[in-house]
């Protein structure tokens, strides 16, 4: 019986054998014609280039390819051909990173003259529209938060996220405990960024695992907190889509020991109108707009990570923040206990204004609808997963899950020997992005899934039988799905590779340098 009898399309993608643009490229050949560059602007430059150390002075140009309009034309658009993205494929998969559909005309918003050709260096009184638009989504977003400031700063969750430590530090230290309070708590479902960011702070991280129900331990919680405690972070709902009841009793605990708790929100998809980070008794969290909020994820950039605080821990944003008064709006510097910048400028302003116009379209019934869809949506598929044999998810069983489910694929692999990294590379072949999970790998065999309010009833329908064909595959032709995929670019990898620093390469000449010696 063919796929498409399934009611899964039947799919092809194309497959080019294009090499990489410097090894196309053809002295002589131009897709524009340079204009001369005028004495004076030539001497500044000069002169300019004079006062660099010779260090980093340009011995030789730099080797760009040469390539003819037409030939960069194709080499782009083949390559976009062998590309599954969020406007092609079902890429409900790509679970704990929400990806959603991005309305087109806030792309065309963002290209306007009037975003796209602003300065960041502009003095504020000429830049008064984007900076009214900085500051009425922070309003947005302490509305939706509970919180009493925001910055927008930040370039992505991640970025946030270590925003958000690097005010904990600050806050401690400025009550002159910052050295004894040297330990940062986190769960083990909780976002790995979490514990990475705060490792990369200076903390040593104490991770509480799960009970059996999925929660975070709660004798094991309350044996980690203590008065070296600077922070508690933690995910809700959790990685494993697991929204945890009794998180304010836990957020009691932290500011029991003293320390301060931090929401990682970037699970909120599911939460938007219906609970806020500051009624659970949280002094910060962080939204990622590139998830929540619709604007183009970009694969970690160019993102948004928006961090909200509450007026204790305001002083330490970082600068500039966007301030109103009256009807017109600045951007102040001068903040003592500020912890710098976090990266250039106030943000994405694109972005920012991508997820403005996504808020004010939809307004305050039409943000709690889309948490409402997105849980309906993970509901609905998660009935359908489960029924497939070999399927199941260890910690979300007697539970509703809100916006995506870490499902496991144990029993099959037992049966069949095929591997969820298999039925990944297969479901490929039908047009479908998958993907495992990120560590640490509690859940065997995992494959994690978060459909969010954007796909329709038979595009859940047809994800699902997808996987219920590839399971079935997996049993009467397992080769057919440890050999895949079959239909389209994508290779399988060898991770010998990956595991020897030895043949690492970060960018195409060094690749050459290590293997064209």
């Amino acid at each position: 019986m063919t796929p498409a009898a399934h009611g899964m399309r039947r799919y092809h993608q194309a497959r080019w054998d294009e090499p990489i643009i410097t090894e196309l490229s053809q002295p002589g050949q131009r897709g524009i014609h340079v204009p001369h560059t005028e004495a004076a602007m030539l001497d500044a430059i000069d002169s300019d280039h004079n006062q660099l150390p010779d260090s980093v002075r340009r011995r030789t140009p730099a080797a760009l390819p040469e390539l003819a309009q037409p030939q960069v034309l194709r080499h782009y658009l083949r390559l976009s051909q062998e590309t599954l993205g969020s406007d092609l494929a079902i890429d409900m998969g790509l679970g704990t990173s929400t990806m959603k559909y991005s309305p087109k005309i806030n792309d065309q918003l963002a290209r306007a003259p009037k975003l796209a050709e602003l300065h960041p260096l502009q003095h504020p009184e000429t830049v008064q529209g984007v900076l009214e638009i900085f500051w009425k989504l922070e309003q947005i977003l302490c509305e939706l938060s509970g919180m009493q400031r925001v910055s927008l700063q930040p370039g992505g969750g991640s970025a946030a996220i270590w925003t958000n430590v690097s005010m904990v530090r600050a806050y401690h230290a400025s009550r002159g405990d910052g050295a004894a309070r040297d330990q940062v708590v986190t769960t083990l479902f909780s976002h790995p960024s979490n514990a990475a960011c705060a490792k990369t702070a200076g903390y040593t991280v104490i991770t509480v695992p799960p009970d059996r129900s999925g929660y975070p331990d709660a004798a094991a919680l309350r044996e980690a907190l203590g008065s070296r405690t600077a922070a508690l972070m933690i995910t809700n709902p959790e990685d494993t889509g697991i929204f945890n009841p009794r998180i304010q009793e836990i957020v009691d605990l932290a500011h029991a020991a003293g320390a301060l708790a931090v929401y990682d929100q970037a699970n909120a998809n599911g939460i938007l109108g219906i609970t806020r980070a500051r009624d659970a008794g949280f002094d910060a969290c962080q939204f990622n707009l590139h998830k929540t909020f619709s604007t183009p994820h970009g694969s970690g950039g160019p993102a948004t990570g928006a961090v909200c605080v509450t007026a204790d821990l305001a002083p330490f944003l970082p600068v500039p923040t966007v301030e109103r008064n009256h009807s017109t709006y600045s951007l102040d510097y001068d903040r003592p206990h500020t912890i710098g910048s976090v990266r250039a400028f106030t943000g994405v302003a694109q972005n920012v204004l991508r997820a403005y116009a996504w808020v004010m379209a939809l307004g305050a019934e039409g943000l709690r609808q889309v948490a409402e869809t997105a849980v309906l949506n993970n509901n609905y598929l998660y009935s359908r997963i489960l029924v497939i044999p070999g399927t199941s998810a260890p910690y979300a069983t007697g539970h509703h899950p809100i916006e995506q489910v870490r499902y496991s694929w144990n029993d099959l692999h037992h049966e069949t020997g095929i591997t969820s990294e298999d039925i990944g590379r297969r479901a490929a072949d039908f047009g479908v992005h998958y993907w495992l999970s990120h560590h640490p790998r509690v859940v065997a065999e995992p494959f994690t899934v978060e459909p969010s309010e954007s796909y329709s009833l038979a595009e859940l329908d047809e994800f699902a039988q997808t996987l219920a064909h590839i399971a079935s595959e997996a049993r009467a032709k397992p080769d057919l799905v440890r050999h895949a995929p079959h239909h389209t670019p994508v290779h399988q990898i060898h991770h010998d590779a990956l595991d020897d620093p030895t043949r690492w390469a970060t960018t195409w000449r060094a690749y050459q340098r290590k293997h064209n010696p």
